[in-house]
């Protein structure tokens, strides 16, 4: 009977989705809060057909979480139109390492002072909380290649580097809870998870995204006519880059972030340089020597692999969100979970974001908006069951699975309802 209303359930939903009712469009309804609602139907909180105990299925959740953000880092990634230069990435920069790191302060803050957590609970609260979300932000993204709205350039940048900036601080806050504060923790802290994984992953993402457009380059030089399998490559490339990062001690969020980007600009500039190339052998060529020099023409693995990848980060959304609302119970929201998530997007994101871009030459409006949609979503769910996993005590488990999924779902419908009356009313593309 079970498994008869979940099929029946998630069968309506997905020809709901599909077919993109006018009602839900008029309602300004996004497709993480019908999928939220869908969750609390099925879940304890309505009808008991099923539930999902994050305590006892932290592994599972874990792994369903981390596929989700790899998938929507890459797909992020590829959507960059800009290649890594400061003047460019120096207001996602800030907000991704300066606005994350005083977000991760103040909520900290609250934690300890007003809530009553251990420091290394609070510290650690603080890193599953300040990292913006890509996989539930899809409304405030870059729509497609070639996108250069400023807002939608900022927040999705911003959620692909903080994915793998927060990891710090989630390391911080579980060193903590097993040690006193010293010098000594925070020296090897800083060195190891804070300059060693974070270089690392950028370097590692750099080399592997570039060196897998350089190989399907040559690969189409040698044989033109052989078709490849796009999608393939870029599950490769994720695998490959997050595999090596693991290996390393970097964070792997932001290695494949990194390469998703590095594959996409080295595309481009390789499509550069083989249409200069044919420019110069134009005048030296006859046009019928020209066509035959041309078959090949740029690389493009990451618009064939991101035709493949966006149905999945829709899926993988639609999953993780149905089990987010069969987690929920009545006593789940507590004023301690409430109180926290409004002072998260009143005060804690709002304030990091207006101290982490001054100086930065950033539009009042951009800060603004900036400044409220600070999504939160899967990225907390991944750092809480890590957290879980690693070993962190039941009593404080529990106390933070039911803070941060209060702030997800709290996030998912503030933000959820007033995304498109502000983006239409307050920021013109």
């Amino acid at each position: 009977m079970t498994n008869a209303v979940w099929f029946v359930a998630i069968g309506i939903l997905l020809i709901l989705m599909g077919t993109r009712p006018l009602v839900l469009q008029r309602l300004n309804l996004t497709p993480s809060m019908v999928y939220l609602s869908v969750g609390v139907l099925l879940g304890p909180l309505m009808f008991g057909v099923f539930h999902f105990n994050p305590l006892k299925q932290a592994h599972l959740l874990e792994v369903l979480a981390e596929l989700a953000v790899l998938l929507s880092l890459f797909v992020a990634g590829t959507k960059m139109p800009v290649p890594f230069r400061w003047r460019a990435w120096r207001v996602p920069l800030r907000l991704a390492f300066v606005s994350m790191t005083i977000s991760v302060v103040l909520t900290a803050a609250f934690g300890y002072y007003l809530l009553g957590l251990p420091l290394g609970a609070a510290v650690l609260l603080g890193g599953i909380l300040a990292p913006t979300d890509p996989v539930l932000a899809t409304d405030v993204q870059v729509r497609h290649m070639g996108d250069t709205d400023p807002l939608r350039f900022t927040l999705t940048s911003e959620a692909g580097m903080n994915d793998g900036s927060a990891f710090p601080f989630v390391m911080l806050g579980l060193l903590l809870l097993g040690s006193p504060v010293g010098g000594e923790l925070l020296g090897g802290w800083v060195l190891k998870d804070v300059l060693w994984s974070t270089v690392s992953a950028i370097v590692v993402g750099l080399v592997t995204g570039r060196l897998l457009a350089q190989l399907v380059r040559w690969q189409r030089i040698l044989e033109r006519t052989a078709p490849l399998l796009d999608d393939f490559l870029g599950l490769g490339l994720i695998g490959l880059t997050y595999g090596v990062c693991l290996l390393i001690d970097a964070w792997g969020f932001l290695g494949v972030f990194v390469a998703a980007i590095s594959l996409r600009q080295s595309e481009l500039t390789l499509a550069r340089d083989e249409e200069s190339n044919q420019r110069r052998e134009a005048s030296s060529t006859s046009s019928h020597q020209l066509r035959e020099t041309k078959p090949h023409g740029p690389s493009e693995v990451s618009e064939g692999s991101l035709r493949f990848k966006e149905p999945l980060e829709r899926l993988s959304e639609l999953v993780l969100v149905v089990l987010l609302g069969g987690m929920l119970f009545t006593d789940s929201w507590s004023l301690r979970a409430v109180s926290l998530g409004l002072f998260l997007f009143l005060v804690v994101r709002p304030v990091s974001v207006f101290l982490g871009l001054l100086g930065s030459g950033a539009s009042w409006r951009l800060q603004m908006l900036v400044g409220w949609f600070g999504v939160r979503g899967i990225g907390s769910v991944y750092y809480l069951m890590f957290a879980v996993v690693f070993g962190l005590p039941e009593e404080i488990a529990v106390e933070l699975i039911h803070i941060t999924l209060v702030v997800v779902v709290l996030s998912i419908i503030i933000h959820g309802l007033t995304v498109k009356p502000m983006m239409t009313r307050w920021w013109v593309p």
